[in-house]
This record gives structure tokens, C-alpha cells and sequence, in this order.
């Protein structure tokens, strides 16, 4: 029987944000920003200190209505809101936070506590959080030690063992999210790839500096645990401009700068000192403040493929050129320098002419299992993104709606030519956001899940974004019959040469550049005593009620590289057969 736990991370697609509040379609105007006396009907408790914060949701929200019901600022973090005192009042303040219980619970997010807090709501969510790759870092941890060559005890080949935590399937293969079709679909991939989707991980090993010695390809094990598995979401992030984040829920609900100074009214929240949320505020729709910045993605999304920062069109320089108005380099991100090189389509601020200004958020696109996970444990990234660029575009020969389920990914080889269609019904874990009017449907994914945000309009597609912002998606099935191409090369590549289409990723031609690192090395230097961080020890230690952000491993890793380029990608074959 399978634990239940809950959480609400990234909903990244109809963000899972109050429980019963449905929207207009177009329902656009951000919630404006509310100080918390609507919290403890005006009597001191919490606010004899914090007056000033900022509500958490606008107060009329049906999720506000709902912590207010449950027990107001103590919903989330626990503690006693009868005590009163001021910031220098030690006393009250250590009652205030728990007294002897020790209950209270600075970041709600966190994974380790979400099942006394967002789990009280968003029931089932942490059990699929903690064993998503958002969690697990489970298909980086494989490609990096197949590409170390790491084979014998530690190695995993081509299979998936080994995790940020000791984790099992509790429940089976079957997913706790999303459609009959897709839970059916998902059970067929599990059956088809078991190598791809483990029943059980174990804690990433640490091999010693003796056994490093004797093989150095597990010096992946070192440069793992120092750097790779940083950007997960059991950890607190590393304190350097433009990694500040949150944990768990908090990870991307929660809004912070890159700075990572607290902008908002609460009197006991420094804001001179890095660290700390932007406001006191849920992100997530449109009936929030905002939905999810692609910074936040960001905080996490810099590193590996890079594609967060490329989303954003911008990639590592080795300088810090162009240069400020004094002189001076331009600030690190991410520990690195940055050169502007062109934004991805999506987020492009010039949009077709049917179209508002402003580019989509990476939530626009990606589902909430995506980002949540649903309860299975998948060993690639390939195993959780469920969505493929057909599902919204079509082909220049079917609109989405009649593409077969499995277009663009082709797990299992040969599909159905049966259409997918499209469906008036959302599950029940897309009732608790930003509800739009299906019209004539709701497109689905590749997989048999409804986008939310995605709906039919007769032959057009439209999409609601987290802005506030409606697009028109451009249909190729349209644009064939209407003659509408951008130009001939447009037409030839998509329609006129049929295997494009059946055999490479749209994103092969419209990335018309990606960072490409040549002459990297790694070195992990054990002389000396040399250490660095083990972020997975930090993040069981957390697990595990501790918290023990000082964890360290042997070795210290520094990386380089000969060059950087951006032009010209290369192209290859992908998991799914395509180019």
C-alpha cells in the first residue's frame, strides 16, 4: 500500500494552487498584493512581530479562505500564534516557533515536512515529488557514471540503481495522476523499459579516496555529489546570485530574485541580507500575482543541457564583456558569465501578429506531472515529459486532435492511427487551479493527458498562459491549407520533405543555436585534505530532520574547458529515435 504524502511543487501548466476557485478564460488581471492583517481577524499572535507581511494568496482566494479556516499562519508553519513578544523578546520568539515541540516549520515546501503542511490539501503530491527526477536526480546520476566508464560494483550500465535517497515504488507501476489513457500508456512503458523505471534506488554511494585511486573513473562519484546533484529539491540551494530558491513546493511557488533580498513589508525579515523569498506571496497562475518566472526555473535549470538559460537566449561567456557604464564586468550568474544571443521562439517578446506581446513561461508548456511527477520512479528524463511539440502544432497533414496518442515519441514502436481527439474533462489534480473554459476541448499530450491551459476553438488552437496572456498557436495543418508559410524553405522543410516530420524533433531547425562546450575537463583534486560539499549528504541530512548544510566530501572539483561556441548545433539521434 502506498504512503500517502502531498505537496505542491512547480505546476508547470495549470499550476495546483487553491482548491475550488474556477477562472473566466480570460481571466487576465493578477491578484494586487495584500497585507496580512486579514490573518488572526486583527489580533496580535504572529503579527505582534511580523505586521507588515504580506498574505500568502489574496485573501478572497478560495485557497486563503481555506488556511484561514485551517488555522491561519500556523497552517503552514506550525508554532504557537498565541504567544506575543517583539523580535528581541528571545523568549516569546522560541515559543512563538514550536517552544518544546520543536514544531514549526521556517519553509513549508521542504519535501521533509510537506505532508503537515501543503499535504494537508494537496494530498498524494509528495510521495510523487520525492520520487520524481526532480527529486532523484536519477538519469543524471546514470549518464554521468556511464560516461566515467564507472563499471564493476558501482557501475549501472545502461540501467538506473542509484538515487539522491534510498527510495521504493510503493504502489506499482500504475500512476497516481492522469487519465485512464495515461496511466495505461504509462503501464506500457514501464512493462516495455524496466531498466528505465526502477522499482527501487539506492543512496548515491561515496567510494573512498583509496578506492579512487585504484580506479579513477569513480572520481565521478566526487564530482556527482559536489556539483551535479546541487539543483535538486530536497536541499536548500548554494548562496550565489541567481541560484536562491526555495525547497521542495517552496522550490518554485515561492518568488525570489536573484539578488535573493526580501522586497516585501515585514519588519523582521532583513533586506540587506541574501537568502530570503521576494515577497511573502504564492507564484503559480494568472490568479495569483504571476505565474512562475523562467528565473525561477533558472535556479536550478542553468547547468546540464542548459536549457533554461538558452529558453531565456542567453549562454556561458568567458568574459564579462559587454561592459557597464563604468567599466566594469558584467555581474556572475550561476557562478558564470553571461553573453545575450537570441531568445528561444517561445519566449521571444515579439509574437505573431494575432498575438500579445510577451513571451510564454516554461509552465505555458510543461504539465503538472512533469514537474511533480506521478508516483512512478523514472530513470530519464525521457520517462516523465510527456509532451511533444505535435500536441499543440500539429503536422502539416493532422491537426493535434488527430494525431494518434504516442506521436513524436513512438515508445513502443509502431501506433494506433486512431486519433487522440480532445475532452471536456480535467482530473481531479487539474481541478485545484486555474480552471479555463474547454470549448470545443482540451487538447491532450502524447500521453493522453489534458492540457489545462490548452483548448480547440473550432480549427484553432488556443493558449492561456500563466501571464495573463492568450495566444494563438500556430496550426500547421492551417497554415498548409491557407498557403500561409513564413517562407518556400518553411514549407519544404515541414511539408514538402515528408521524413522531416516523421523522423527529427522540430527542435532540430527551430534552435537555430545551442551552447556547445568543447575541451571540457574535470579535475577532482584529493591532496591536502582538499573537500567540497556532498549535496547529497546535505539532502538526507534534511531528510532525516537535521539540516546539516556543512557535510563534505573528499575532493575538491574544479572544472575547464578550451572553447565555447553557439552556432552551428550538433545533431544526433535522440532516446526516441530521432534526430
Amino acid at each position: 500500500m502506498k504512503k500517502t504524502f502531498a505537496v505542491v511543487l512547480a505546476l508547470l501548466g495549470v499550476a495546483l494552487l487553491t482548491t475550488a476557485a474556477l477562472a473566466a478564460p480570460n481571466a487576465a488581471a493578477p491578484a494586487t498584493q495584500h497585507a496580512a492583517p486579514a490573518l488572526q481577524e486583527g489580533q496580535e499572535g504572529c503579527l505582534s512581530c511580523h505586521q507588515g507581511i504580506e498574505n500568502i494568496r489574496d485573501p478572497e482566494s478560495a485557497m486563503m479562505k481555506q488556511i484561514m479556516a485551517q488555522g491561519e499562519c500556523t497552517t503552514c508553519h506550525a508554532g504557537d500564534p498565541s504567544v506575543t513578544g517583539t523580535p528581541d523578546d528571545a523568549e516569546a520568539v522560541a515559543a512563538a516557533h514550536g517552544g518544546d515541540t520543536g514544531e514549526f516549520y521556517p519553509d513549508p515546501g521542504s519535501p521533509w515536512v510537506a505532508d503537515k503542511t501543503c499535504g494537508k490539501c494537496h494530498t498524494d503530491y509528495n510521495y510523487a515529488l520525492i520520487r520524481s527526477l526532480m527529486n532523484t536526480e536519477a538519469g543524471k546520476i546514470q549518464g554521468n557514471l556511464w560516461a566515467w566508464g564507472v563499471q564493476g560494483k558501482y557501475g549501472e550500465g545502461r540501467t538506473v540503481k542509484y538515487g539522491n535517497y534510498t527510495l521504493d515504488d510503493e504502489d506499482g507501476a500504475t500512476p497516481i495522476f492522469g487519465t485512464d489513457a495515461y496511466k495505461q500508456y504509462m503501464e506500457a512503458m514501464v512493462a516495455a523499459f524496466p531498466d528505465q523505471f526502477p522499482a527501487h534506488l539506492d543512496k548515491l554511494p561515496v567510494p573512498t579516496v583509496d578506492e579512487i585511486v585504484q580506479d579513477p573513473s569513480l572520481a565521478a562519484f566526487t564530482y556527482q555529489v559536489n556539483q551535479c546533484q546541487r539543483c535538486h529539491v530536497g536541499t536548500p540551494p548554494r548562496s550565489k546570485r541567481g541560484d536562491w530558491r526555495g525547497m521542495g513546493c517552496s522550490a518554485c511557488h515561492m518568488p525570489y530574485s536573484n539578488e535573493g533580498y526580501y522586497e516585501g513589508g515585514d519588519p523582521t525579515i532583513p533586506t540587506d541580507q541574501p537568502g530570503h523569498p521576494l515577497v511573502h506571496e504564492i507564484q503559480g497562475t494568472r490568479e495569483a500575482r504571476n505565474g512562475i518566472p523562467v528565473e525561477t526555473c533558472n535556479s536550478c535549470h542553468n547547468r546540464g543541457k542548459r536549457i533554461g538559460v538558452s529558453y531565456e537566449g542567453i549562454m556561458e561567456f568567458p568574459y564579462g564583456t559587454p561592459f557597464d557604464e563604468q567599466g566594469g564586468k558584467q555581474p556572475k550568474l550561476h557562478t558564470k558569465q553571461y553573453l545575450y544571443i537570441a531568445d528561444d521562439l517561445h519566449h521571444s517578446q515579439e509574437s505573431r501578429p494575432e498575438n500579445p506581446e510577451g513571451g510564454m513561461l516554461c509552465q505555458d508548456c510543461h504539465t503538472s506531472i512533469e514537474m511533480h511527477g506521478d508516483g512512478n520512479i523514472p530513470g530519464t528524463t525521457l520517462g516523465q515529459v510527456e509532451i511533444e511539440c505535435a500536441d499543440c502544432h500539429g503536422t502539416p497533414d493532422a491537426y493535434p486532435w488527430e494525431l494518434p496518442l504516442g506521436y513524436g515519441e513512438e515508445a513502443f514502436g509502431q501506433i494506433s492511427s486512431e486519433g487522440r481527439g480532445v475532452t471536456n474533462q480535467l482530473p481531479a489534480n487539474l481541478l485545484n487551479g486555474t480552471v479555463y473554459d474547454p470549448e470545443d476541448g482540451y487538447l491532450l499530450t502524447a500521453r493522453g493527458n489534458p492540457f489545462g491551459n490548452v483548448v480547440r476553438r473550432g480549427d484553432q488552437v488556443i493558449l492561456h498562459s500563466a501571464t495573463g496572456r492568450d495566444y494563438f498557436v500556430p496550426v500547421l495543418k492551417d497554415i498548409k491549407q491557407k498557403g500561409t508559410w513564413e517562407s518556400p524553405d518553411a514549407e519544404v522543410a515541414m511539408d514538402k520533405v515528408g521524413t522531416h516530420m516523421d523522423n527529427m524533433e522540430c527542435y532540430a531547425c527551430h534552435s537555430n543555436w545551442a551552447p556547445q562546450c568543447y575541451g571540457c575537463h574535470v579535475t577532482a583534486d584529493y591532496s591536502d585534505g582538499k573537500s567540497g560539499t556532498d549535496w547529497v549528504a546535505v539532502g538526507n541530512s534534511f531528510a532525516a530532520g537535521q539540516g546539516d548544510m556543512s557535510l563534505k566530501t573528499p575532493g575538491k572539483i574544479s572544472e575547464g574547458r578550451a572553447y565555447l561556441r553557439w552556432e552551428n548545433p550538433i545533431l544526433g539521434v535522440n532516446g526516441e529515435g530521432r534526430v
